[in-house]
């Protein structure tokens, strides 16, 4: 897995991102710190990252034991350390499933399965942070 990120030139603190699979994705700094704010910071793209990489999880494992998932939306809520470096401390998974007869037992296992096992961005991100998680059902 390969991606270049480029810095926008000396009017701010803006990159593009480009992917080994061909996707370009921007990222901002914020005001106090060079940027115009008119992208995601790279540290909120950890999180999408780590919400798209469970959430695909969760699913996945939903449609192989034939559970009649329709949708996945996950919030991740994170705390960061006060001081450099600041990684991540806390963060809580909350995930909506909506689908037809879903079995709670059946949700609580994809959403363990993917943070004991699966998911390899909230499996790194546990080096530093404690992760915890919670779901909703939504019948569809």
């Amino acid at each position: 897995m390969e991606v270049k990120v480029s810095w926008n030139g000396p009017s701010g603190m803006s990159f593009r991102a480009e992917t080994g699979s061909g996707h370009l994705v921007s990222m901002d700094g914020a005001p106090e710190g060079g940027g115009h704010n008119l992208a995601p910071r790279p540290m909120e793209m950890v999180l999408l990252g780590t919400g798209g990489c469970t959430a695909y999880d969760v699913v996945l494992i939903l449609k192989r034991s034939r559970e009649d998932v329709r949708g996945c939306a996950v919030t991740l809520k994170a705390e960061r350390a006060d001081t450099d470096p600041k990684v991540f401390t806390k963060i809580h998974f909350h995930f909506t499933v909506t689908g037809s007869a879903l079995k709670p037992a059946s949700v609580e296992r994809a959403v363990s399965l993917s943070h004991d096992k699966y998911c390899s961005a909230s499996l790194m991100l546990a080096k530093t942070a404690a992760i915890t998680h919670s779901f909703e059902i939504v019948e569809a």
